[in-house]
């Protein structure tokens, strides 16, 4: 291994180099160390082939329903540079430090949360980083966070398949992936790029959410499919996914999460199917 390796054999064009992964293969470096009084017993990565199809609101209602099961969860926010996670649990302030590490923030209900946005001063700052340090980020909140005792950890990963995607899927011990998609066939092409690095990478995707699915009318108490007919079931056979959930367009979600209290939304079951193979 050179001196400036970065373990992103992917783009290395060292070729001589010992270590060396086939990108088929899990990584060497996969399962790098957490904080040392950190225990996290599960841990998958919430991901999308694009930005906008409701991946940082599947990540809440995940964390949140498996807080309400009883378990001890953490949400680790890898979308460095648009993070919303803070914000969808009324969480202000900036993470806190002391001889264990770094602190996560908590939610009302107990989920511990590490964000980007809990390093700044201001909520609406921008964080112009570059690749290599969005990816040195997100190894930091998984190596130097002080966690605790977590039984499920959910990694909401930055939109697309680029250095950040490979950084959790490479060198995180990740169980699994749960991909976010939305009615559209273009949608749908993009989440099979995910689905295909993840499995070139073997990490298995556990299910698929077709987010924004439809519109519930009070006032008819009809269905109304905005964006197309439902496609999650179809795209999941198509990529061996073995579970499947649907979400509405639910401006209840929405006002929730803007304030703060997402928390309360109740699913209904609409995600038990994929729970059941956390």
């Amino acid at each position: 291994m050179t001196e400036t390796c970065t373990h992103h054999c992917s783009s290395c064009k060292i070729s001589d180099c010992n270590s060396r992964n086939d990108p088929k293969q899990p990584s060497a470096q996969k399962g790098l160390s957490t904080n040392p009084f950190s225990t996290v017993k599960h841990l998958f990565g919430i991901v999308s082939g694009k930005g906008g199809v409701g991946k940082s609101l599947v990540t809440c209602l995940l964390a949140s329903e498996m807080q309400k099961r009883g378990y001890r969860v953490g949400i680790l926010d890898a979308d460095i540079t648009g993070p919303s996670i803070p914000k969808s649990f009324g969480i202000e302030g900036m993470m806190g430090v002391d001889e264990n590490g770094l602190i996560p923030l908590a939610t009302n209900s107990g989920i511990k949360i590490m964000s980007a946005n809990m390093m700044l001063p201001e909520g609406d700052m921008p964080l112009a980083w570059r690749g290599s340090v969005v990816t040195g980020a997100i190894t930091r909140f998984w190596e130097e966070v002080s966690w605790g005792d977590v039984d499920y950890m959910f990694i909401d990963m930055p939109p697309g398949t680029s250095d950040a995607f490979l950084t959790v899927l490479q060198m995180l011990p990740i169980e699994g992936v749960i991909t976010v998609s939305a009615p559209q066939e273009l949608v749908a092409m993009i989440v099979g790029k995910a689905v295909n690095l993840a499995n070139r990478l073997n990490v298995p995707v556990v299910g698929l959410v077709e987010n924004m699915s439809y519109f519930m009318c009070d006032e008819c108490e009809k269905r109304h499919y905005i964006f197309g007919s439902p496609q999650g079931k179809t795209v999941a056979d198509r990529y061996g996914i073995p579970a499947t959930a649907t979400l509405p367009i639910d401006p209840v979600a929405s006002r929730l999460c803007d304030r703060g209290e997402i928390e309360k939304y109740q699913v209904c079951g609409a995600l038990d199917d994929i729970i059941a193979r956390l």
